[in-house]
């Protein structure tokens, strides 16, 4: 259990709310979550289904309809074809992670994740007995992998790449280059690739492509998704992946041994979801890309901020170095004297100490509020005001 870390957006989201009981005003940037309702077509979706009696169990891998309709958007728009019996379901798409390690890694293997990344990559690493070795995504490669340092880091023991494009926490996308270079990889090394795209229809500038999509690479890739951050549906709890058919039988039996399967009526609703009118998606990602601009414009007008523009999610990951500060002591500064909360880069790696992250899921006004309040605070650190923004 040493082995297990946490997610600490959630933590910090307690200490938050624990305040605002005490009376303070806080403005919640910490939650990697939207901040829209579920669209109104999907909710409808659900009463049906739970008013028709979609309330048993169902198949392990998920209700053949959702399947097959998975299979149908996958093959649309990520450019590979995908068959509704590698389709796996699974209630949110951490278990999709967490079974492609127990499977492939042990004791001796190595994983390759992004640092920054999502925290839970290093950590299931660590449970099934790996060996975590961190990828650094920096600023000055515009939150990209140095891909001569990825084929630096592999050796003979290397088992599993993750990556994630659009990712959390920095908002990088991967070019299609980039995505090409990864494959190139992976297939010289035999390599799996845990491919997570979670984000992947939240891209401002660019393209989103999966790796699943090049020669060779369908039958060596995890890809995971899920119904979280493109229809807002993070309290559904709704996850899939597209499977190589070696890893299947794996799956079915971690599956069976932990969640036996996903909740019915919410695989109706996710029917409804890929099918039905995509226009609360698009109108989503089009509110977003104006809340990009805004903090973006915003953190770099405060000294000692440096932002880069995000291509693709909703998160920004600003360098705070030049206020004096680390990552760490701005956040916990920030939330019990500005009643700011975001998180410390450090919550993501290593390489983030020099930075935190900021969700702007949240309103344009409440966005504005917090810049306001965060310039505040910064000019009055010592050597700060006097200082000319970065």
């Amino acid at each position: 259990m040493e082995t297990i870390g946490t997610e600490t957006a959630f933590e910090a989201a307690a200490r938050a709310r624990a305040l605002e009981a005490e009376g303070h005003s806080i403005i919640h940037l910490e939650i990697g979550e939207p901040d829209f309702d579920t669209p109104a077509n999907i909710r409808a979706a659900a009463a049906r289904a739970l008013e028709d009696g979609w309330t048993h169990y169902g198949p392990p891998f998920g209700l053949p309809q959702l399947r097959e309709a998975i299979a149908a958007d996958v093959t649309a728009r990520k450019g590979f074809e995908a068959s509704p019996e590698q389709v796996v379901v699974t209630p949110g798409a951490k278990p999709i992670m967490f079974y492609a390690l127990l499977a492939l890694a042990e004791a001796g293997d190595e994983v390759i994740y992004p640092d920054p990344g999502f925290p839970i990559y290093e950590s299931m690493t660590r449970f099934a007995g790996a060996t975590a070795v961190p990828l650094p995504i920096r600023q000055e490669n515009n939150f990209r992998a140095d891909l001569d340092e990825l084929g630096s880091l592999i050796t003979p023991r290397t088992r599993v790449l993750v990556i994630n494009s659009p990712a959390n926490p920095t908002g990088g996308v991967f070019t299609r280059e980039d995505i090409e270079r990864v494959a190139e990889l992976a297939l010289r090394h035999d390599l799996v690739v845990l491919d997570d795209e979670i984000y992947g229809r939240i891209v401002y500038d660019g393209e989103h492509v999966s790796i699943a999509s090049l020669d060779g690479m369908a039958e060596r890739t995890i890809v995971l998704d899920g119904f979280s951050k493109t229809f807002a549906m993070t309290g559904w709890r709704l996850g899939y992946a597209v499977v190589p058919e070696p890893l299947l039988a794996p799956y079915s039996r971690l599956i069976i041994n932990s969640v036996s399967c996903t909740s019915a009526f919410s695989q109706i609703a996710a029917v409804e979801a890929l099918t039905g009118p995509q226009d609360a998606v698009d109108e989503m990602v089009a509110e977003f890309r104006v809340r990009r601009d805004l903090i973006v414009e915003g953190l770099n007008a405060i000294p000692g901020i440096s932002c880069r523009t995000p291509a693709g999610a909703f998160y920004v990951f600003p360098d705070v170095s030049g206020t004096g500060l680390s990552g760490s002591e701005l956040a916990d500064r920030l939330l019990r004297e500005a009643g700011v909360c975001v998180l410390s880069g450090t919550a993501f790696g290593h390489i983030g100490s020099d930075h935190v992250r900021i969700s702007y899921a949240n309103s344009q006004a409440n966005l504005r509020e917090a810049l306001s309040r965060l310039d505040a605070f910064v000019r009055t650190l010592p050597g700060v005001s006097a200082g000319a923004p970065s």
